[in-house]
């Protein structure tokens, strides 16, 4: 990703933030043709610097076989069309605003039953953790249980970290303000006054 300056995340916790609530990512490895796959990829930790990042994909899907290395997750933060209704000037073209992390890592498949199962545990209790009350999934694990060779789990062990929070900062207060108003409220959430 290239990442351009004034676009810059607001913080490191920002950017951790951004994968953890938005999990679902794009798993991207080499090959010719490159192979990508949309996933859970969750964030256990507080901070991505040093971090492992953990997630899971159907044993069938053929792209496990293939990682190398390293791979790239995407994870796309909330986003929206700026229409140029909003800037209140003319002449102005349209442009997009967004938020999105990407992150290299050197991935490594788990290759054991409970490995496997605690990744994809630990995946449901994230998640349910954003809901009021979390379904228990106690009553579910001989599920899961049952289900768990069909999975493959992997680590990512972070490398680098790059990220785009492109919330029109190159507009002043008063653009901005307008923009805000005509976004949805997710990517207006992230703007800078």
């Amino acid at each position: 990703m290239h990442e351009f300056p004034r676009y810059a995340a607001p913080s490191p916790a920002a950017v951790a933030d951004l994968v953890r609530r938005n999990p679902f990512a794009l798993v991207v490895s080499g090959g010719s043709p490159p192979v990508a796959t949309h996933t859970p990829v969750i964030l256990p930790g507080p901070s991505l610097d040093g971090a492992v990042l953990l997630g899971h994909m159907a044993r069938a899907n053929p792209q496990w076989r293939s990682f190398g290395a390293e791979v790239l997750v995407v994870f796309s933060g909330p986003h929206g069309y700026v229409s140029p209704t909003a800037y209140g000037y003319t002449p102005a073209v349209p442009t997009w605003n967004y938020a999105a992390v990407h992150v290299t890592g050197q991935v490594e498949v788990i290759t054991d039953r409970a490995g496997t199962l605690a990744v994809v545990e630990e995946t449901v209790r994230v998640a349910e953790s954003w809901r009021d009350p979390p379904w228990d999934m106690t009553t579910s694990r001989t599920t899961f249980e049952s289900l768990i060779d069909g999975v493959v789990a992997f680590r990512v062990h972070v490398r680098t970290v790059h990220s785009n929070f492109k919330l029109s900062q190159d507009m002043p207060p008063d653009v901005r303000a307008r923009v805000r108003a005509d976004l949805p409220r997710e990517v207006a959430g992230l703007m800078p006054d």
